[in-house]
């Protein structure tokens, strides 16, 4: 008996891992949100957000995670970002520093902003946990578009990612049962 409900869960996990590794999120279309907000950590996560902004497909951006030693001047030119588009639609977030404070950040920031709809941008492998993460944090009531940045993730990048999202998920699952 013991060995049939071990394969079972091995094959349960064997199969999320591939379902996981195989359809990794997509990149969003053109649809147009409140704001956006992105998750630091990888590249091309910030330029894509600043297009989304330059684009009108959100009137502001949130940039969660940015390092305290990092200056508003200096990300301006690493980014190659205008003064005035600093100064009325840019917000350095610098109180995250991983996937759970960005959400937190995230919705502190949105609830003050009076959103009802954000576009998420993070890295494909990334997007599940920040989605999930964000889902926990924010008012039912925002709307959020998952926007992935492709990349190529390594198969030891995919094996953490995905127990990360599994250890998050069954913590949850648990607090949930005991109350």
């Amino acid at each position: 008996m013991f060995r049939r409900i071990a394969a079972f869960f091995l094959l349960l996990w064997v199969f999320g891992f591939l379902w996981f590794a195989v359809t990794l999120p997509q990149p969003a279309d053109g649809q147009r949100t409140d704001a956006v907000i992105v998750l630091t950590g990888g590249p091309g996560r910030i330029p894509r957000a600043i297009n989304v902004l330059r684009e009108g497909l959100a009137p502001r951006l949130l940039v969660s995670g940015v390092d305290p030693e990092v200056r508003t001047v200096e990300f301006a030119r690493e980014y190659n970002v205008s003064e005035r588009l600093m100064q009325c639609c840019i917000t350095l977030g610098y109180r995250a520093f991983d996937t759970r404070s960005n959400a937190v950040e995230a919705g502190n920031w949105l609830r003050a902003n009076g959103a009802r709809s954000v576009r998420v941008v993070t890295v494909d492998w990334h997007m599940r946990r920040a989605a999930y993460e964000l889902g926990r944090a924010l008012p039912a009531h925002i709307a959020v578009l998952r926007d992935a940045v492709h990349s190529e993730p390594s198969l030891q990048v995919l094996f953490l990612e995905y127990h990360k999202l599994l250890a998050r998920w069954m913590i949850d699952t648990w607090q949930r049962l005991r109350q």
